[in-house]
């Protein structure tokens, strides 16, 4: 009976085939087919188009690309099959060409991205597709669909109902759970790569060889769990992705960079293509961008971020869910279009306080959108007592930090304003007056 293991990507030795060195010196196997498939223009697309986008504004060494982050992922999913071939129950649902259709998703699961795609997509902007379904329109036709057609006997769409998440039976909602889910492929490596090439510690400190060593198959059957020798790993890589997203992704001044991105995506986005605008790489989207503000106010924004100088916006006030709940609370995953008519009426109150003129674009709101993040909770098996619990149930840190709203702890509401401005309005002793006052006009 065949399995698993026989398929050529994970009986790839060095000595057999090609490899790939990616950071922090792993190999990736490389077949033919494998090289097909990233050698095409819409997957080579991803090497212009930076993983963290803005963050390199701020951490200059996260330069690192879709393209190394695809590949890192496609080798994370080989090191999970091969931890999960050994399971009887996993091997009794998912044969080769289950695992064939997995290596391929984990391989192309970011083709739909385009550049500074999370920041817009948390707009929530009528007209903006989310990137896995944008995805279809590489997938569907072209050269990656006839290289998944003849080299890999794949057929493209089922590719595309792994990638946005719509498989109907067990297999696939197991396979689904491996690539998007609470310990994904996806997680165990843009969690070790951001970090590394940030130069932070945080996202690498979990037990990655230990959380995989540990992988088996949920109660259900339909999904990945851990064995109750991961418990700690687990906990660690919580606590990791905590740490990223409370020091790194929404680090302040990566937020100030996001939030004038967003306007001027918002006030430009009329005078764009976007079909056109997504399907670029970096270089050409910040080009289109420019062409669209003219001379406009999201002129000044785009080249505070892509200019030949820096020039970020000033961090105001920042109000997190503890410190000042009933603001938080008014301003929290509130629609992207409420949140800039705030910003415009409160620039339109503070012009008043200073008695001179802000500019309706030289204030901005940033806020948890109202899309969350995936709360992280995973079964953990104890085979000698046979029996599964969750694993909030039976760790407190993972309770306090997961089941509870996540990104009530990371994420805050914060107002950034044009560097000008910064000195003046934080001498306004009435600042939080005009900030409620911005707030009941918008209602």
């Amino acid at each position: 009976m065949p399995s698993i293991l026989d398929i050529p990507e994970l009986s790839l030795s060095g000595s057999t085939g090609g490899l790939v060195r990616l950071p922090p010196g792993v190999d990736a196997p490389v077949t033919p087919r494998v090289r097909q498939l990233i050698d095409t223009a819409e997957f080579r697309r991803l090497a212009s188009i930076s993983q963290l986008g803005l963050v390199g504004l701020i951490y200059p060494g996260a330069r690192h690309t879709r393209f190394e982050h695809s590949l890192g992922v496609y080798n994370v999913a080989i090191e999970y099959l091969r931890q999960l071939a050994g399971d009887e129950r996993f091997a009794a649902v998912v044969g080769p060409e289950d695992a064939e259709l997995l290596l391929v998703a984990s391989l192309l699961h970011d083709l739909g991205h385009w550049p500074f795609c999370h920041a817009i997509e948390d707009m929530g902007l009528p007209g903006v597709p989310e990137h896995e379904m944008f995805a279809n329109s590489f997938l569907l036709e072209g050269e990656v669909a006839d290289t998944l057609r003849d080299d890999w006997g794949v057929q493209p769409r089922d590719v595309l109902a792994m990638l946005s998440g719509k498989p109907s039976d067990r297999t696939g909602r197991l396979l689904r759970s491996i690539l998007s889910g609470p310990i994904d492929v996806d997680k165990v490596d843009y969690l070790m790569r951001d970090s590394l090439h940030s130069g932070v510690p945080y996202g690498q400190n979990f037990d990655r060889s230990r959380l995989i060593g540990s992988l088996c198959v949920n109660e259900a059957g339909d999904g990945l769990a851990i064995t109750d020798k991961g418990k700690t790993a687990a906990e660690m890589m919580v606590f990791a992705r905590y740490v990223m997203f409370s020091e790194v992704y929404w680090h302040h001044a990566v937020r100030s960079a996001t939030a004038m991105l967003q306007r001027a995506f918002f006030l430009t986005r009329a005078n764009l293509d976007l079909d056109a605008l997504f399907r670029t790489d970096e270089a050409p989207f910040v080009a289109m961008m420019n062409e669209a503000a003219g001379d406009g106010p999201a002129a000044e924004l785009l080249g505070g971020l892509f200019g030949p100088s820096r020039r970020l916006y000033k961090r105001l006030a920042q109000y997190s869910y503890f410190e000042d709940p009933q603001l938080y609370g008014r301003l929290a995953r509130r629609p992207y279009a409420w949140l800039a008519r705030c910003a415009e009426e409160f620039a339109a109150v503070s012009s008043k306080a200073l008695s001179r003129v802000v500019a309706p674009h030289e204030v901005l709101f940033d806020a948890p959108p109202a899309e969350l993040e995936v709360e992280f909770n995973v079964e953990v098996c104890f085979p000698k007592q046979g029996v599964y619990r969750a694993l909030g149930d039976i760790s407190p840190m993972v309770r306090t930090l997961a089941r509870e709203q996540f990104d009530d702890y990371v994420k805050r509401v914060r107002i950034f304003v044009h560097p000008s401005l910064a000195g003046p309005m934080r001498e306004l002793r009435s600042l939080p007056v005009l900030l409620a006052e911005a707030i009941d006009r918008v209602g």
